[in-house]
């Protein structure tokens, strides 16, 4: 039985379930070395030393403790493409990248989440089998205007849409109608709209173009999705958002000019924000051009110029939170002609090494902000309660990181159910030895050594 005491309105005990010993804390105020007590699945101590017991100590002379990862933008396909990847083989991935959470997106599933009955279909898988917590979007389409209602009291963290068209039959684009009738509705509801902005009909007429002139090539593929189908389709979205109040959040952000459309939008009070997607910080067109089609996703990766001017608009506080758009699928759907094949890059188990290794190490942003993008920001944007940071009272959720371990990823070190992703071979600054959700260990040392203990999280409206 734990021996309770109250320390500023915190419930704390001097015979906990775990204490974090010896490690260097990443805190929204700072670096602090310290440890860290957990009891009940929360934070309940943070000291320089703390005394008393517990049933696992852990060690963590050497390395920072994160606040695990929330990756705001996942497809894992469960149910109906288990094909392409798995809620398990997922959430696994996602924890050897340091993962505690993660939205997953009304498609590439089948059915897709476009009303409660798919939900509720999702939500039986995630309870099985997902190693760590678990939020959904819901999809807002042509088709399913008078379901956003039953979605909201499902417990979705908001809706996506395309206002292109999505490569899923099932998932149509957005019309205006659509938008503007959709972003009243959300508004009421409090739940935000997440945009893939592309221009509908410059992409479709530029690629069937290409494709009637049989130019089929990496630089064709970008040539058919050039920089201002993002850039109109952005400002016509928060035109649409500042008119009905809807809280908008742009999709994987591809060009800087885009992101200038929201600061500006911000600025004069439109409640807009952000994602980017590791990939746009990470490689450029040639990269893309060198590793082929594992490299394709929608929009395009832009040149090194435009690359140099989103870390700018990084360092300066305009992107709202890093995501990984993991998005898999059938190796075969990527073999043939660049234009033709599918279009995802793989990538959830790399998001936080890859941001210790290019932002931090590359480029000195400090770990406060790393941790702000990968975990603060997008449970406060979502109003996850307790969740996404280093602090007495949230859940005990932890990435602990040995900042001076490099090392080459393997495709034999991917937990996907595909072991494919660009980032294979490449050198990182930054290895995750141990993810813990909400007190319990679920990966470590390369291994995943937890049962699926997943919960369902819901925003606190």
């Amino acid at each position: 039985m734990l021996n309770y005491s109250k320390l500023e309105g915190i419930t704390v005990s001097t015979n906990y379930d775990v204490i974090i010993r010896n490690g260097i804390l990443v805190c929204p105020d700072g670096l602090k070395k310290a440890d860290i007590a957990v009891a009940d699945e929360k934070i309940v101590k943070i000291s320089e030393e703390i005394s008393g017991g517990s049933k696992e100590t852990i060690d963590a002379a050497g390395n920072y403790v994160f606040p695990g990862t929330t990756d705001g933008h996942v497809h894992f396909n469960d149910p109906g493409r288990t094909e392409w990847e798995t809620i398990m083989t997922g959430s696994s991935a996602l924890a050897a990248g340091g993962g505690v959470a993660y939205f997953d997106m009304p498609l590439n599933c089948s059915p897709c989440t476009l009303d409660a009955k798919n939900f509720n279909a999702k939500l039986a898988v995630a309870r099985k089998d997902s190693l760590v917590d678990y939020g959904f979007w819901g999809g807002l389409t042509p088709r399913n205007l008078d379901k956003l209602e039953e979605l909201a009291e499902c417990g979705v963290i908001g809706f996506k849409a395309f206002s292109c068209a999505s490569g899923i039959d099932e998932f149509e684009r957005m019309d205006d109608y659509t938008a503007y009738v959709g972003m009243e509705k959300l508004a009421k509801l409090g739940l935000p709209l997440m945009v893939h902005c592309e221009n509908a009909e410059i992409t479709r007429d530029l690629t069937a173009i290409a494709l009637a002139n049989n130019k089929t090539t990496v630089r064709d593929y970008f040539a058919a999705r050039p920089p201002i189908t993002e850039i109109e389709n952005v400002s016509r979205m928060i035109s649409f958002a500042e008119e009905t109040g809807c809280k908008l959040i742009i999709a994987h952000i591809s060009t800087a000019k885009a992101v200038e459309l929201v600061t500006q939008a911000r600025s004069r009070g439109v409640d807009v924000c952000c994602e980017t997607i590791g990939h746009y910080l990470i490689l450029i067109d040639d990269d893309v051009e060198r590793l082929g089609t594992v490299a394709k996703c929608s929009p395009p990766i832009r040149d090194k110029e435009n690359q140099m001017k989103m870390w700018a608009k990084l360092f300066n506080s305009e992107i709202a939170f890093v995501s990984s758009d993991h998005s898999p699928c059938d190796p075969q759907l990527k073999d043939g002609e660049f234009l033709k094949v599918w279009g995802g890059i793989s990538a959830c188990q790399t998001t936080l090494p890859a941001l210790l290794t290019h932002a931090y190490q590359d480029r000195k942003v400090p770990l406060g902000d790393i941790a702000k993008l990968t975990s603060q920001n997008v449970n406060e944007i979502f109003k996850i309660p307790g969740k996404g940071k280093i602090a007495l009272g949230y859940d005990a959720d932890f990435a602990l990181v040995d900042l001076a371990q490099e090392f080459t990823l393997q495709a034999e070190d991917l937990f996907y159910k595909h072991k494919v992703s660009p980032y294979v071979g490449n050198k990182f600054s930054g290895m995750v030895r141990q993810t813990i959700l909400r007190g319990t260990t679920v990966f470590k040392d390369g291994k995943i050594v937890s049962e699926p203990i997943g919960k369902h999280l819901k925003p606190n409206l």
